[in-house]
């Protein structure tokens, strides 16, 4: 194993006595780092901006393994082994020239308090003599400058304990040129300057120790406008006396110093930001500065304790701990920097009054040190700024609710809540792993309702611990209960409200109001509109930027909108609520909310208007109120009204629930009225569901007949989309009969026209067309009068009668070219085009078919669009164009699968099954087939059903399977309907792809 150099030029030396060094600078480059940091993992992201401090190449991770790689081939025995996240060098402390000087200095210390200094002054000198020069001097690496600093500190406290060794030993004489140098070097170090006095004056150089004490205070005076320190004092006096001026029990050394509050040993999580710190903290050439922040009860603290715990080997002169109180009281400066002091070893009137004087003589006892700082809970920058040491070497951790926006060059880390499995993990760790485990969903709901926030999980947790027979389900139920949540959240003397409301008692009474008047909004993810809107004051911005700045509003970014998005934590949002229902009346409460509800409900019409109306159901215009944000901002916002309905979806679902909540049952409906518009078009038909069942249920509570009927009405197009045709046929007769005794004939026209749809699926086309001429004559508005004309052109294809559907595709066209609607034009075309098919006019039907897929496909509606792909594909069928067939049905069912439209999906894969018997692989359909047929049933698709019998049939036949192939033909026959021309020709075409395809 070869020996390796730091403490100077970078150097190898392998047995026996030859020297090498890595060719590339790369090479050298990556070799230091890993040595400076041996035996400890090195992170990707930290070895690339060594090896490329600008711009790294694309390649730069094959390229970091390459010169792994080759100095692993060029030093035998060089050991770097891979981590998950980076790569560590691992060597003896023998081989390494620091390893030895930390092993040795260490022996010293340990030698010094054992009492015997001429051992630790051996030890200290092995410990000097492995340097060599400035560390890798000769090699210019931006990034290990503040490593390079740290390491210089450390040879200079260990010479400073040798020289006191030394001294002890009455080895003085020997020490005043070596003292002498040094003090050239660093004219501040006060210890430097007691410790060269003393030998001095040991030596009968009386005038010489007392001329370095002038010099000295000259220069602190001077650059520091400070008297020196105690130590340098009381020697000074010493020699005065013509004393020797060390003390028969010499005092404790101050440094290494540690003032941290224990670790917590049940953190949970936040890894990756304890690394983010350490490497912000650990990087930077001049007083690195970082400020956690976030929500109260976020855990900044528990971070801030855990990451310099774990900074301690970085900072070997100590970690200093100062709270401050920011949230509740903030301490006096003065006060803060007299702690300080004392912690430093400055006592009595060497402390001075002035505020500046404590702050210069802080910064000079740190001065060429590496100390950790942690202020703990400030409340403004310039509460900071006097604390933040003065030379390289030392970095400051701070905490603080506030984003000290003031704070100039610091980085900052915005805490979160833990994540889902870290939130489960901390409430394992407090009451149980087994207790968690066997009762995980209730533990889940303990963490939804705590909203994963460090704080109020830890009392939850704390709670179950202390209770160890409460059941988790019990308290998930209080948590749950928002009125009493804040009231849960508290044990001995944690509490989440107590949290929250130091942050609130520090805002100003402009904020404080904003914040109250956000809590009245149930959403989380708020839009700047809607905060706007909620605050509705000239200083609303203000206001807004002091709430963000408190960490009680978060801005997460701009939307694909550009609109400017905040988020609240539930908790925060709870708080915020208790204090509106305390300090505001029920009619200020009402009012603001209906001025947020009044510009979704209107930003929502508007866009919906300007979608393709796809949903089969009315759009009623009454109760809409007048647009109350501005019209350019209305603009803006619409410009994509999809975008805008994708970015708000969530909210809007959420808002139709707390609507209902409390009594506005109309306002939902419209708002759920105009979202569907969007929900259909992109079969989000979840959310629609939820919505409307949500509706429906609180509409039956209050005894609101019209709007459940509405519901119902709507939830039974949700059953018929998936293929429910039974259930959904029943939602619509009974709906249909509740709209006519209530006399919304709008509504009840567009019920019969899906029940007229409905009815052509479940093969009573005689029925459907009943419903869709009554449909047609209770019609009220064209587009209702349009759908129900083309239902009534579906029931007429089964009953056989071409020549009146014929007629009434033809009229639908007309009138859909005249709107210029390209969605219904698309639509239009595609029932034409069936219908010519049907009426023997194979080549007209092929051209309108095409038409309708290409104006379709400039449009969202992507439904449509499946339709008239599936359309084009039996007629193409049919032309004896198979590939072309084949491939639109693919497309269609492609679609169709998207949208989760399960009837069309299958009628498609049953049609691509049947080109599989023609291409000769019969058992390959088979069982596709069944799976299609069994679906159709359930169902009660008749038409479907027989179709898929008589193309599983032509599957058994070329199978050989002769019973099978005539049981399914007779049982298709027993299905079929007279004079269905629709069924007939389908049969046709699907069996003609059954066929060999010619050669």
């Amino acid at each position: 194993m070869p020996r390796f150099g730091v403490l100077g030029p970078l150097t190898i030396e392998s047995p026996p006595g030859r020297r090498t060094t890595p060719r590339g600078e790369h090479q050298r480059a990556l070799l230091a780092v890993l040595l400076l940091n041996a035996n400890s993992s090195v992170p990707v992201d930290a070895l690339v901006e060594t090896l490329w401090p600008d711009t790294p190449p694309k390649s730069y991770s094959s390229n970091l393994h390459t010169y792994v790689s080759r100095l692993r081939a060029r030093f035998e025995g060089l050991e770097i082994e891979r981590e998950p996240h980076g790569y560590r060098l691992v060597v003896e402390p023998a081989d390494l020239d620091l390893l030895s000087f930390r092993e040795a200095a260490a022996a010293g210390k340990a030698a010094a308090r054992a009492g015997d200094p001429a051992a630790a002054a051996g030890h200290y000198r092995r410990a000097l003599a492995e340097w060599r020069g400035p560390v890798l001097s000769g090699l210019h690496i931006p990034r290990l400058d503040a490593d390079i600093a740290r390491l210089e500190s450390e040879r200079l406290a260990a010479f400073e304990d040798c020289v006191d060794a030394e001294l002890s030993d009455g080895r003085h004489g020997e020490l005043t040129g070596e003292l002498q140098a040094m003090i050239t070097e660093h004219p501040l170090r006060e210890r430097l300057a007691a410790q060269l006095m003393i030998a001095l004056h040991r030596a009968g150089r009386q005038a010489d120790s007392l001329a370095v004490h002038r010099d000295l205070r000259a220069t602190l005076v001077e650059e520091l406008g400070v008297e020196p320190g105690a130590e340098v004092r009381r020697v000074h006096a010493a020699v005065l006396r013509g004393e020797d001026p060390v003390p028969a029990a010499k005092a404790a050394p101050v440094f290494p110093i540690c003032q941290l509050p224990p670790d917590i040993a049940d953190l949970a999580g936040r890894e990756n930001e304890i690394a983010k710190l350490s490497a912000l903290l650990g990087e930077s050439t001049g007083v690195p500065v970082a400020v956690i922040t976030g929500e109260p009860g976020a855990g900044k603290s528990t971070l801030a304790v855990s990451t310099a715990h774990r900074l301690r080997r970085s900072f070997p002169d100590g970690q200093l701990f100062v709270p401050l109180a920011g949230a509740s009281d903030p301490r006096d400066l003065s006060d803060v920097l007299g702690d300080l002091l004392r912690a430093l070893g400055v006592t009595g009137p060497a402390i001075p009054d002035d505020v500046e004087a404590r702050a210069a003589v802080y910064r000079g006892h740190l001065a060429d040190r590496r100390v950790l700082v942690v202020l703990d809970d400030a409340a403004s920058p310039e509460q900071v700024r006097a604390l933040l040491p003065g030379t390289p070497g030392s970095a400051v951790l701070i905490t603080s609710r506030r984003r000290l926006s003031g704070l100039a060059g610091a980085d900052r880390l915005h805490l979160t809540p833990l994540s889902g499995t870290e939130a489960m993990a901390l409430l394992a760790r407090l009451a149980g792993p087994d207790r968690v485990g066997a009762e995980r969903a209730d533990a889940e709901r303990i963490a939804k309702a705590c909203g994963n926030l460090p704080l109020a999980l830890r009392i939850a947790g704390s709670r179950l611990a202390m209770r160890p027979g409460l059941p988790l389900g019990k308290l998930a139920g209080k948590l749950e209960d928002e009125v009493s949540r804040l009231d849960e959240l508290q044990v001995s003397d944690l509490q989440v409200r107590g949290s929250i409301a130091l942050s609130y008692e520090a805002l100003s009474p402009a904020a404080r109001r904003a914040f109250r008047l956000i809590g009245r909004c149930r959403t989380l993810d708020l839009p700047a509109w809607a905060v706007s809107t909620l605050i509705d004051d000239e200083g609303a911005e203000e206001a807004i930027d002091e709430l963000v700045e408190a960490s009680l509003l978060e801005a997460t970014g701009l939307d694909p909108t550009g609109e400017q998005r905040f988020r609240v934590h539930d908790l925060v949002r709870v708080f915020a609520t208790e204090l509106g229902r305390a300090l505001e009346t029920r009619a200020e409460r009402v009012a603001t909310v209906a001025k947020v509800s009044d510009a979704a409900l209107c930003l929502a019409d508007t866009a919906a208007r300007r979608l393709p109306r796809t949903v089969p159901m009315p759009l009623s215009d009454h109760d809409v109120p007048a647009q109350p944000l501005a019209g350019e901002l209305v603009e803006r916002l619409l410009r994509d009204p999809g975008t805008w309905f994708s970015v708000e979806r969530a909210n809007l679902v959420a808002a139709v629930s707390s609507l209902c909540a409390v009594g506005w049952r109309r306002k939902a409906l419209r708002i759920l009225e105009r979202l569907s518009a969007y929900l259909y078009l992109h079969s989000h038909y979840t959310d629609m569901r939820t919505a409307y069942e949500t509706l429906r249920d609180a509409a039956r509570e209050a005894g609101d007949r019209h709007i459940v009927v509405i519901a119902e009405a709507n939830l039974a197009v949700l059953l018929h989309v998936r293929g429910e045709y039974e259930l959904a046929a029943e939602g619509y007769r009974e709906c249909s009969k509740e709209l006519a005794e209530l006399g919304d004939i709008s509504a009840q026209a567009w019920v019969e026209t899906n029940l007229a749809r409905c009815l052509v699926g479940l093969g009573r086309a005689g029925e459907s067309l009943h419903a869709a001429t009554q449909a047609r004559e209770l019609s009220t508005v064209e587009e209702s009068g349009t759908y129900a004309r083309q239902a009534e052109s579906a029931a007429l294809h089964r009953l056989g009668k071409i020549s009146e559907a014929l007629e009434i595709d033809r009229s639908s066209l007309a009138d859909a070219r005249e709107r210029g609607d390209e969605r219904q034009l698309g639509v239009a075309l595609q029932g034409l085009s069936w219908s010519l098919m049907l009426g023997g006019r194979p080549e007209e039907a092929l051209e309108t078919i095409e038409e309708s897929v290409r104006v379709l496909r400039r449009t969202t509606a992507k439904s449509a669009l499946a339709k008239s792909l599936r359309t084009q594909g039996a007629i193409l069928a049919g032309a004896g164009r198979r590939g072309g067939a084949v491939q639109a049905y693919e497309h269609a069912r492609r679609l169709a699968g998207a949208l989760e439209e399960r009837p069309r999906e299958l009628s498609c894969t049953r049609a691509i099954a049947a080109s599989w018997i023609g291409d000769g692989q019969a058992d390959r359909a088979i069982p596709v087939l069944r799976q299609c047929l069994d679906e159709f049933r359930a169902m009660g698709g008749k038409p479907a059903t027989a179709l898929t019998l008589h193309v599983l049939r032509r599957a058994y036949e070329a199978v050989g399977e002769t019973k099978a192939a005539e049981a399914a033909g007779e049982e298709a026959k027993r299905l079929e309907v007279p004079h269905d021309a629709n069924a007939s020709t389908l049969v046709r075409l699907l069996l003609s792809l059954t066929e060999p395809a010619p050669a």
